[in-house]
C-alpha cells in the first residue's frame, strides 16, 4: 500500500543507533530502508544528532543531551504524519512527553528487557521498572513487540495495545557456504552477540563440548572472559561478509541468553544452515517453534549436542515465516490502522496563510 502525498513523513525516535551494533539498530536500519522504498520520508532522531555522554557500564551506548523543548521544536519543524518511539531512553521519554502534551498519536516498540538488565546491576524490583515501562508504552496507540511470547508476558503485566512485529534476515548475505572453514577443530560451537553480563555467556563457556567454542562479538566483558577461558576462541567484532563466513564455517549456534526478546542472530545462524541450541525462553522458543531448526533444553549441553546430531538445516524450508518485507508490512499496517496522525496544531499551523 502507498501513502497519500501528504502522509509520507515518518519520524522514528531511538536512543539506539549507529555506531552501536545490536539487534535494535539492525532492525531500525532495515525498517528505514524498507519504508523509504515504500515511499515514506523517514527521519531518524537519535543520539547522533545531539551532544551525548556514555551510558554508565555501557560506554558504547551514548545518551543524548538535549531538552524536551528542543526535541518538540524539531518535531514541529518536520511536521510528521507518523511518530514511532522505538526506545525508552532519554530521547524516547522526551518524544513521549511531547506527544502526550500536544495530544499527538504515536506508536512504540518493546525491544529490550531493561528491567532484567537493570536488576543485574542494581537492586531495583522488576515491578517498579516494569511499572515505568507499562506507563510509557500504554500511552501509545500501539506497542509493537517481537514475539508472541513477549506479547503474552507483557499482557500479563498490564501492557495494552500490543501487536506482534516479526523480524527478518538478509538471505543474500547469510547463507550456507560449501566447504567454509576457519581452521578450527571441528565441531565448532558458535555464539554471536554482545560480550556483556546480560547475554549469560558463561553458561555457554562452561559447557564441556567437543571441538571448539567460538565467540564473535565485542563488549565490556571481552578481556576478562578471554583471560578466564583461554581455550575459547574469541574472534572479536565481525560484520558483513566476514560475520556471515563465521556462521557458515561453524556447526552449531549456541544462544545462552535468557533475556533477549528475539535474537536476530538466531535467524542469521539458521540462514547459514546452523541448528540452534538454546534455553526454552521467549525469543528462542518462538523462533525454534516456527522454524524447527534447533533444540531447546534447560540443560544447554544437551541442547548443543542434540543440535549437533541434527546436522545442518535447510534455510529455504525453515525461514519462510521470517522476512524483512513482512516486518515492513506489519509496521505500515499499524500506521494505516492508527491513521495519518500529524499533530492537529501542526496541521493548523501549516494551513495558516
Amino acid at each position: 500500500m502507498q501513502p497519500e502525498d501528504d502522509t509520507r513523513r515518518l519520524v522514528i525516535v531511538t536512543d539506539a543507533w549507529h555506531p552501536q551494533v545490536n539487534g535494535v539498530v539492525r532492525t531500525l536500519t532495515k525498517v528505514r530502508e524498507l519504508m523509504e522504498a515504500r515511499g515514506y520520508e523517514v527521519t531518524i532522531m537519535s543520539p547522533a544528532d545531539y551532544p551525548s555522554v556514555p551510558c554508565p557500564t555501557y560506554p558504547e551506548i551514548r545518551l543524548a543531551m538535549t531538552l524536551p523543548g528542543a526535541l518538540k521544536a524539531r518535531l514541529e519543524a518536520i511536521q510528521p504524519a507518523y511518530i514511532h518511539i522505538a526506545t525508552e531512553g532519554p530521547l524516547g521519554f522526551m518524544a513521549r512527553r511531547a506527544c502526550m502534551k500536544n495530544n499527538w498519536r504515536f506508536t512504540t516498540s518493546f525491544h529490550t528487557r531493561f528491567p532484567e538488565y537493570l536488576r543485574q546491576r542494581l537492586p531495583v524490583p522488576l515491578s517498579l521498572s516494569y511499572g515505568l515501562l507499562r506507563r510509557f508504552h500504554n500511552s501509545a496507540q500501539c506497542c509493537l513487540v517481537p514475539t508472541q511470547s513477549i506479547h503474552d508476558e507483557l499482557s500479563q503485566r498490564g501492557f495494552k495495545t500490543l501487536k506482534v512485529w516479526t523480524r527478518g534476515v538478509d538471505r543474500a548475505l547469510f547463507k550456507p557456504e560449501r566447504g567454509a572453514d576457519l581452521g578450527l577443530q571441528r565441531p565448532v560451537f558458535l555464539c554471536v552477540g554482545r560480550v556483556a553480563p546480560e547475554k549469560n555467556l558463561e553458561a555457554f563457556l562452561d559447557l564441556d563440548l567437543p571441538g571448539t567454542k567460538l565467540v564473535v562479538g565485542d563488549g565490556p566483558e571481552l578481556e576478562s572472559l578471554r583471560r578466564k577461558y583461554p581455550s575459547v576462541v574469541f574472534a572479536g567484532k565481525k560484520e558483513g561478509a566476514e560475520l556471515a563466513h563465521h556462521y557458515a564455517a561453524s556447526d552449531v549456534f549456541v544462544f545462552p541468553s535468557r533475556t533477549d526478546t528475539f535474537g536476530l542472530v538466531l535467524l542469521e545462524a539458521i540462514a547459514a544452515g546452523l541448528p540452534v541450541a538454546a534455553y526454552p525462553v521467549p525469543g528462542p522458543k518462538d523462533v525454534i517453534a516456527a522454524t524447527g531448526a534447533g533444540i531447546l533444553a534447560e540443560d544447554l549441553s544437551v541442547a548443543a549436542l542434540e543440535a549437533l546430531a541434527m546436522g545442518r538445516v535447510d534455510p529455504e524450508k525453515s525461514l519462510n515465516k521470517f522476512s524483512w518485507e513482512a516486518c515492513a508490512e506489519i509496521f505500515e499496517s499499524i500506521l494505516a490502522f492508527i491513521g495519518a496522525s500529524r499533530p492537529r496544531n501542526l496541521s493548523d499551523q501549516a494551513q495558516k496563510p
